[in-house]
């Protein structure tokens, strides 16, 4: 006499594998989406960095090094 609930579908332990498997899908599928976007936007080195120094700031950073090393 074998309980009802063994025959009659998957156990408990299994059903929270599928669940924990579905969302780690989700997951993947999410991070591949977002990768594919991510490299299908162009990069553009042309462009200067938000934060570097403008030109007449290098050079008197330039001037300035070389007033401590003379």
């Amino acid at each position: 006499m074998e309980s009802e609930e063994n025959t009659t579908g998957l156990s408990t332990a299994a059903l929270v594998a599928i669940g924990c498997n579905t969302f780690v899908a989700i997951l993947l599928l999410l991070l591949c989406l977002i990768m594919y976007r991510a490299c299908m936007v162009p990069s553009s080195p042309e462009r200067l960095p938000v934060l570097a120094p403008s030109e007449g700031q290098t050079q008197q950073m330039n001037e300035h090094k070389y007033l401590l090393n003379s």
